[in-house]
Parts: structure tokens; sequence; C-alpha cells
């Protein structure tokens, strides 16, 4: 009995420690999550279905106007009823009034309303785009950040492996004290280091928690995959990237958007026609007597005037709107170019460094610590030999984070994944 609760114990203890483990999320995960929390993006799709919702009504007609009251009534009730001489006078009015809009207006409303919403959902691509980048530049440094802490500390269990022997060794004066408090001080400073790096690994995992919208201090683990894309831009013709750009998009849909409500200005200097039905209970002896009228309005000079200053005013938007998408487009073409160059650049110095530069550094420094282990070399020099070594790992790291971060902003601005 106390074996099966021992075993039952130890179940319980392994099921507690599979759940406190970190969820290990792959990049694709992560923005995946990002599309479908992000409150941010949430604000959009509740802005869209607004503009859809509102839509819906785009074909309303005006509200149908009713009257009442007495029509042609004298003063003297007396006169109301009949008598010998008078059927009676005066009688009491109900009527109603509808304004029939325009087929043409309706048209040009229902397809301004229902254009609405194509600006918000461009919008929101853009913003997704600008999250996604902000979240691969967070997730990136991260890899980063790991391999620099899988470096210092292998460099961590080398020092003290160092830092033991000379120990030994200078109690047969076989090593001396500057070697060894240099040893030290390097040890210390990669434990600082250490210490420096895991707060940045929680800044990221707090950033990424963010923009997942999950609890900021949920715990969470990356994978170290990752992918160095092949960008050679020079001679490609960046416009059919840079013409899906959702912000050019968005201007796009602004402008016929702007061209709607021109088309709205127009229909509303058309004639729009109406009815009026009348009916009066006549008093006294009178017979009963109705009313039936149409009515159209007639667009006069006077007042269209706001609807022309309208069109024209839109028609100079769409102009500003052009400027405005040529400006971009010419940045974004300048900036893609830029970047392209600088991360070909950024590829062969991280190239040379892993296949020439770290390698010769390591030979270098397994010579000299060789030479200080059979005596025949100093240690001041192969700590020299392992600080350079260390020294160029670190910055080669530094040059593959600008080589990914280079990527990520080529990326959005081609706004590709």
């Amino acid at each position: 009995m106390l074996k099966n609760k021992f075993y039952i114990a130890i179940s319980c203890l392994i099921l507690s420690a599979t759940n406190l483990a970190a969820q290990t999320l792959s990049l694709d995960n992560v923005l995946s999550t990002i599309k479908t929390n992000n409150p941010q993006l949430k604000m959009y799709d509740a802005d869209i279905q607004s503009m859809d919702a509102a839509a819906k009504g785009a074909r309303s007609w005006m509200a149908p106007q009713v009257e009442t009251g007495f029509f042609m009534t004298p003063y003297n009730t007396k006169m109301w009823k009949a008598n010998e001489m008078e059927p009676g006078m005066g009688s009491y009015m109900l009527g109603v009034t509808q304004m029939i809009p325009n087929a043409s207006k309706l048209n040009a409303n229902e397809n301004l309303m229902k254009a609405m919403s194509s600006v918000e959902s461009e919008n929101k691509n853009f913003t997704l785009n600008q999250l996604n980048a902000l979240a691969k530049t967070y997730y990136y440094e991260w890899i980063i950040i790991k391999k620099k802490i899988k470096i210092a500390q292998d460099n961590i269990q080398l020092l003290e492996y160092m830092i033991k022997s000379m120990e030994i060794r200078y109690q047969y004066n076989m090593d001396k004290l500057p070697s060894y408090y240099k040893a030290k001080s390097q040890l210390a400073t990669l434990q600082s280091m250490i210490v420096m790096l895991e707060n940045d690994v929680s800044q990221r995992k707090y950033m990424l928690n963010t923009l997942m919208a999950r609890n900021k201090n949920e715990e969470l683990e990356i994978d170290s995959n990752y992918e160095i894309k092949d960008f050679n831009l020079f001679e490609t013709d960046l416009s059919p990237y840079i013409n899906n750009r959702s912000d050019i998009k968005a201007i796009d849909k602004t402008k016929e958007i702007n061209n709607y409500k021109i088309e709205v200005e127009k229909v509303a200097t058309r004639p729009e026609f109406g009815v009026k039905y009348d009916h009066m209970f006549a008093f006294g002896n009178q017979p009963q007597q109705f009313s039936l009228m149409g009515m159209i309005t007639i667009p006069m000079s006077w007042s269209t005037k706001m609807n022309k200053a309208n069109i024209e005013s839109y028609r100079i938007k769409n102009e500003s709107l052009d400027w405005q998408k040529q400006m971009i487009a010419n940045e974004a073409s300048g900036m893609i170019k830029g970047m392209n160059a600088e991360f070909l650049n950024l590829k062969k110095q991280y190239q040379i460094t892993q296949d020439n530069i770290i390698p010769a550094l390591k030979r270098n420094y397994d010579t000299a610590i060789l030479a200080w282990q059979n005596n025949t070399g100093d240690l001041f020099i192969a700590l020299e030999a392992w600080e350079a070594m260390n020294m160029t790992q670190i910055d080669a790291l530094d040059k593959l984070k600008s080589i990914l971060t280079t990527q990520v902003e080529i990326e959005k601005q081609l706004e590709t994944k």
C-alpha cells in the first residue's frame, strides 16, 4: 500500500514538473498567435464589423411625415354643425408625406458605405506587418542572446579549469600571479555578462508575451532555428512588391472611397420625388374630401454650391494621395536597395569571420594553451589568444544579429514573410 502511494506521489511530481516547463514556440507559432490575439488587430476587426453593419442601412428611405389638425375650420364652432341653411363648415385633416429617394442616390450611398471598411482592412494588414517585424526582431535577438550565453558558459568552464591549474602550478612556482589575476578578472567579466544577457532574455520574453496578448510573466521558450535568406534585389523591379504593400493599397482604397463620395455629391444634385396624401373628415353634412399631390425637389445653382465644392475637394484629395503614393514608393525603393547592399555586405563579413578568422584564432589559442601546458609558453599569451577568439566570436554573433535584423526590415518593406 505504501509502495503504491509512493509511486502515485512520484507521478504527481513528474506531472507538475511537466506542466511547469516553459512552452516552446516556433517563430510561426508566435506570428500566428499575434494575428489571432493581439488587441490592436481585434480593434481593427471591430471597426470593420461596425462599418459593414452600418452599410446594411445604406438603402434606407426617409421616415414618412404624418400631419393632423383642423383644415379650413371657422373659429365659430356653431358653424361646424349643419342646419337648415348651411351643411356645416370645416373639417379635421389627417395627412402623410413620403419622399422617394432617387435610385441612383441609393446606389451611390450603398457603394460608398460598403467600401468604407476596405481601408480599415488594409490598415489592419499594415499593422500586422509591423507587429510581425517587431516579433521577428525580438525572436532573432533572443536566439543571438542564447548563443552568447552558451559561448560565455563554455568560456567560464574553460577559465575555471585554467584557474584551478594555475593554483596548482603556482605552488610549484610554475605560473605567475598576474596571469592568475587576469584570468580571475575575465571570469568575473563573463559572469557579469551572463547576468546582463539573462536580463535581455527576460525583456524579450515580456515583449513577445505582450505582442501575443499573454500574461507577461508566462514562461516561454523559443527554438534556435533561423533562416538567412538570399536577397539580391539590385536588378529586380520592385514595383510589384511596393504596389502590393498594405499602405499603398490603403491609399488606393481611400481614392476609391473619394470617388464614391464624388458620385454621392453628383447624385445629390439630381431631383427627388415625393407624394403627399391628405384626408379631410368634414364636419356637418359636407362630403369627405382628400388631397393627393406629387412633389419634386429642383436643384438650383444656389443650392448645389456645397456639392460642387465637395466634388472639387475630393478631386484635389485624390491628387494629394497620388503624390503620397509616389513618395512612399520612392522612399521604399531606396530603402530596400540600400538595405540589400548592407545585407550582402554583412553576409560576406560574417562568412569570412566564420570560415577564416575564427578557425585561425582557435588554432592560435590551441597552440598557446598547449605551449603553456607543456611549460614552453606563457599563460598570459594564452589568455590573450583566448580573449581575441572570444571577442571575435561575440563580434560574429553581432554581425549575425545585424544580418537577421536587416533581413526583417527588408521583409517588412516588401511585406513578405
